[in-house]
C-alpha cells in the first residue's frame, strides 16, 4: 500500500552555502555558525532564531526514515522560523524567492525522486504573495506553506483574515493551490515555556485561533478553489467546533455579519499528526477519511516517528480502503500527484 507524507520540513545545506556566498545580496539576513556544526539566523529586525536542528538539514537520514516506515514519498516545506514575514515587502519577496529556489534545487539534486516541496510566500504583502505563489507553482512547487499569523515586527501584525491578504487567497483559489497552514508563535505565554508546552499546548492553540478567525470571516466560502490543509489535526478546533457554532448563533442574533464556521470547517483538510488513535477516529467522524492526509512533522523532536502506526491502530477502526485513502489517494488528489513505489 503506497504512502505519502504531506507534512515535513527541510532546510537545504545549499541555502546556507548560497547565503554565505551571496551575503551582499541578502544583507537583511544574518547567519552565524554555532557549536555542534549547525547555524542560526537573524532575519531583518527579528531575534536570532533557535539553532537549526541538525536533522532539519539531513536528507540522507530522512530517506532512511522513509524506507523504515514504508513511506514512498514526502512533501517538504521550509522552516517557518526564517520565512521572514517581518521584512519590508520587497525584501520579503526577494527572500521568499531565494528560499523557494534553493529548496527546489536541493531537492532536485539530492532527493532521489522521494521528495517534493511546498513554497513560502511574503505573506506581509498580499499582492506579492500572490505573485510568488504563481511563480513557485510554475517552477515545480506543489503548493505553499503559510504561518498562522503575520508578524511584521515594528510595523505591527495581523491575522489571516486581514483584507490585505485577499489577493493571495484569490490567487490560491484561482490556481486551486494546496495551502498548508502551520502554527507560528503569535505571542509568548510564559506559562507554556515549561514541560515542552510550547509544542503540546501553545502551537495547537495558535492553530485554533487562526482557523477560527478564518472560518468566521468566510475565507473558505469566498475562495473555494484553494485546498486548505491544517497541521496537527486542526489543533483543538475539531473539539470546540460546537462552541464556535453556538457563538455564531449568538452573534448572528445580535446582527453581526459572520459566516457559519461549520460550513467552512467541512472544506478543510487535516494531517494525521495527533498521536492518539481515538482522536483521529473522532476527527474522521466529523469530516470523513477523504479529508485526512498522512503526516509526520519530520524532523522535529515532537514529530511522529512512526506516522503509520496511528492509522494501523485498532482504535482508529479503519478498513483497508480507508487506510489507502489516507495514506495515498487523498494526497494524490490534493497535490495532483502520481507516485511510483
Amino acid at each position: 500500500m503506497k504512502a505519502i507524507d504531506v507534512h515535513a520540513h527541510y532546510l537545504p545545506p545549499l541555502l546556507v552555502k548560497k547565503l554565505k556566498e551571496n551575503q551582499q545580496q541578502y544583507q537583511f539576513v544574518e547567519i552565524e555558525e554555532i557549536p555542534k556544526g549547525t547555524v542560526r539566523f537573524k532575519v531583518g529586525d527579528g531575534e536570532w532564531t533557535r539553532p537549526v536542528h541538525p536533522d532539519l538539514m539531513n536528507l540522507e537520514k530522512r530517506k532512511e526514515s522513509l524506507i523504515k516506515n514504508k513511506i514512498d514519498f514526502q512533501i517538504n516545506a521550509g522552516w517557518l522560523d526564517i520565512f521572514g514575514y517581518n521584512l519590508p515587502s520587497e525584501q520579503g519577496a526577494k527572500w521568499s524567492r531565494f528560499l523557494n529556489d534553493t529548496l527546489l534545487e536541493d531537492i532536485g539534486n539530492e532527493g532521489d525522486n522521494m521528495f517534493s516541496t511546498l513554497a513560502t510566500v511574503p505573506l506581509q504583502d498580499g499582492n506579492l504573495a500572490a505573485e510568488e505563489l504563481e511563480h513557485a507553482m510554475n517552477e515545480g512547487h506543489l503548493g505553499v506553506m503559510i504561518g498562522s499569523f503575520v508578524n511584521k515586527g515594528k510595523e505591527g501584525s495581523f491575522d489571516l483574515d486581514h483584507p490585505s491578504l485577499d489577493p493571495f487567497w484569490e490567487k490560491a483559489s484561482e490556481l486551486e493551490a494546496p495551502v498548508f497552514l502551520h502554527p507560528v508563535f503569535a505571542a509568548e505565554d510564559a506559562r507554556t515555556k515549561e514541560y515542552g508546552m510550547i509544542n503540546t499546548v501553545a502551537r495547537p492553540g495558535e492553530t485554533t485561533i487562526a482557523l477560527s478567525k478564518m472560518l468566521y470571516s468566510g475565507i473558505l466560502q469566498k475562495y473555494p478553489g484553494m485546498k486548505l490543509i491544517v497541521s496537527h489535526g486542526g489543533g483543538s478546533l475539531p473539539f470546540i467546533l460546537g462552541r464556535l457554532k453556538r457563538n455564531y448563533q449568538i452573534l448572528r442574533e445580535k446582527g453581526e455579519e459572520i459566516y457559519d464556521p461549520v460550513i467552512g470547517f467541512h472544506q478543510l483538510y487535516f494531517d494525521s499528526v495527533v498521536f492518539e488513535p481515538k482522536a483521529l477516529k473522532y476527527l474522521i467522524s466529523l469530516v470523513g477519511e477523504n479529508k485526512i492526509l498522512l503526516g509526520s512533522d519530520d524532523p522535529f523532536p515532537i514529530r511522529d516517528p512512526k506516522p503509520k502506526d496511528i492509522i494501523e491502530s485498532k482504535d482508529s477502526e479503519l478498513n483497508d480502503n480507508q487506510k489507502n485513502t489516507i495514506y495515498y489517494e487523498n494526497a494524490c488528489d490534493v497535490f495532483s500527484l502520481k507516485v511510483k513505489s
